[in-house]
């Protein structure tokens, strides 16, 4: 295969994978966990779910706020569940006004999240439970917990309790039973989480936004389309199951394989449910019989993700080469502390990658240059015997034998550097670090596009100009359709994050400086 043909390919490639792109009531208390010796009054005095006694029950949903430097969560006592999680050190836009990110909010209650069901015990998932205080203000470094509290028709007494931590964002979630007069087992007991699908968020085949699972030692990224068509069921070796978009992750961890099995499913309002199993608890007269859980409601930073355990990291999908993407991203951090610039720290990876397949593209392209000079003799030889293929690629091959030309010298070095390429997207597109981060004079936020489109016209301009110096043994045909590669990838760029076209922009600019010295050290 001749090595036009193989840039041909590894282009087509290229094209196609960036195209597909484009597109407040009196505080209560917590009902007391029953000693042994009271759980058979408990079985007589407790009625079922809707219609338990004013003696037990609070007179009406109740919402809690917690609150720490990081994020304001709002729960209610309808179910223990969360209403509403919101970021406060994350903006909707770069404005200084901005509002801060809404991680979740369910607008109704079959819409909250980290409900408790189970029909064995017939919760009810608006059940009113008791809850340990009103509000909680959690500092750095301080840990709080909040409890609801429901006593179940079966004489159960079940309890959720909440643990924050004011120094991150993980939460602890315990669910506590505690057994009635005679032994018994629950195996149905389960925990949801929901997913509110935005329809005006527009999401590519190479975007992550919905369920994530982790399972067989594999994340695993179903998208909406793929729940359309029906529900999606793991049960074997589960860390954890999420949701989330580009930037933020809701999850729910499992702790000593507290989750066995989650069910993810497209409800008829769009929203999209995981129903996560808890291990079948078996429970002894009065024995109380915990599980635990951990929550993560935060931002997709490798390291705070990777500092939850359980892999979580794996919730950022980079592809095929994360082994380079994830040093590429940690490289952009390092150099991010020094030169306090997201787009200079760009400029400098693209440097220091140039730098190290200097060797590589110089070797391609003087392979390229010796191609192009013994064009003349191989049309010579295609034209001598065209009647005769066999007899044509003898000849042609010892033309190349006879000037020590390696046919596939320009192509093989371009191709080692398609990995990088592809993990450093990876890397620029889904690094929550270049969110809002601002580079200089128009260009205020990396990860959106460039909005006067300055920067991928003039990318345009560098890949033409690169293209006009790079040595072609091409027929006429073949050279027009690659000139024609700097109109449809600057079209494609128009849309994409600036931090992206800037990486692009440099390369090439590296590239013409590059291509300048090679044509100018071999005569030319």
């Amino acid at each position: 295969m001749e090595k036009r043909t193989i840039i041909a390919v590894g282009l087509s490639i290229a094209v196609f994978l960036l195209f597909n792109f484009l597109f407040p009531t009196p505080k209560q208390k917590p009902a007391p966990v029953n000693p042994p010796a009271q759980t058979a009054q408990a079985v007589t005095t407790a009625q079922p779910t809707g219609a338990q006694s004013s003696q037990t029950a609070p007179p009406a949903a109740q919402d809690v706020t917690v609150e720490t430097d990081l994020y304001t969560a709002v729960f209610t006592s309808q179910g223990g569940r969360l209403k509403k999680f919101v970021l406060k050190k994350y903006s909707e836009t770069p404005s200084p006004n901005a509002r801060p990110v809404t991680l979740f909010e369910g607008k109704t209650p079959d819409a909250y999240a980290l409900g408790t069901q189970s029909r064995e015990l017939a919760l009810d998932p608006n059940a009113l439970y008791n809850v340990s205080a009103d509000k909680l203000l959690v500092k750095q470094g301080e840990k709080k917990e909040l409890a609801f509290t429901l006593a179940t028709p079966q004489g159960y007494q079940l309890r959720k309790v909440y643990t924050f931590d004011g120094s991150g964002y993980g939460v602890s979630l315990t669910h506590q039973l505690q057994g009635a007069a005679a032994a018994g087992k629950v195996s149905d007991l389960g925990l949801t989480l929901t997913f509110q699908p935005d329809p005006n968020v527009k999401v590519s085949q190479f975007d992550i936004y919905g369920p994530a699972t982790f399972s067989e030692e594999k994340a695993r990224f179903d998208t909406l389309k793929d729940l359309g068509k029906g529900p999606k069921a793991y049960d074997k070796g589960v860390l954890w199951t999420s949701f989330g978009d580009k930037y933020f992750l809701q999850a729910v961890i499992a702790d000593n394989s507290s989750i066995a099995s989650t069910r993810i499913t497209q409800l008829p309002n769009s929203n999209v449910q995981t129903l996560i199993a808890l291990p079948p608890l078996a429970l002894n007269p009065g024995q109380a019989v915990s599980v635990n859980h951990r929550l993560y409601f935060g931002p997709k930073d490798l390291d705070i993700l990777k500092a939850q355990g359980s892999r979580l990291e794996s919730a950022i999908d980079f592809g095929w080469f994360s082994v380079i993407a994830k040093p590429l991203l940690y490289g952009m951090k390092f150099l991010y502390g020094y030169v306090q610039n997201y787009g200079v720290a760009v400029i400098i990876i693209t440097v220091i990658l140039k730098l190290i397949f200097f060797p590589l593209t110089h070797k391609s392209y003087k392979s390229m240059k010796q191609m192009q000079k013994l064009q003349p003799k191989m049309t010579a030889i295609r034209e001598k015997y065209k009647s005769d293929r066999d007899a044509m690629n003898r000849e042609i091959m010892k033309l190349y034998q006879e000037h020590k030309v390696n046919p596939l010298g320009g192509c093989l070095p371009m191709l080692v550097q398609i990995p990088v390429f592809f993990a450093l997207y990876k890397a620029l597109m889904f690094s929550i670090e270049l969110r809002h981060a601002p580079f200089m004079l128009w260009i205020t936020d990396l990860s959106a596009k460039d909005p006067y489109y300055i920067t991928p016209i003039i990318m345009g301009v560098t890949m033409f100009v690169q293209q006009k110096m790079t040595p072609s043994n091409m027929d006429p045909m073949q050279q027009k359709i690659m000139l024609a590669l700097p109109v449809v990838f600057t079209f494609m760029f128009l849309n994409f994050p600036s931090g992206l076209v800037l990486y692009w922009l440099v390369n090439n600019i590296l590239t013409i400086g590059q291509q300048y010295y090679i044509n100018k050290s071999l005569g030319t």
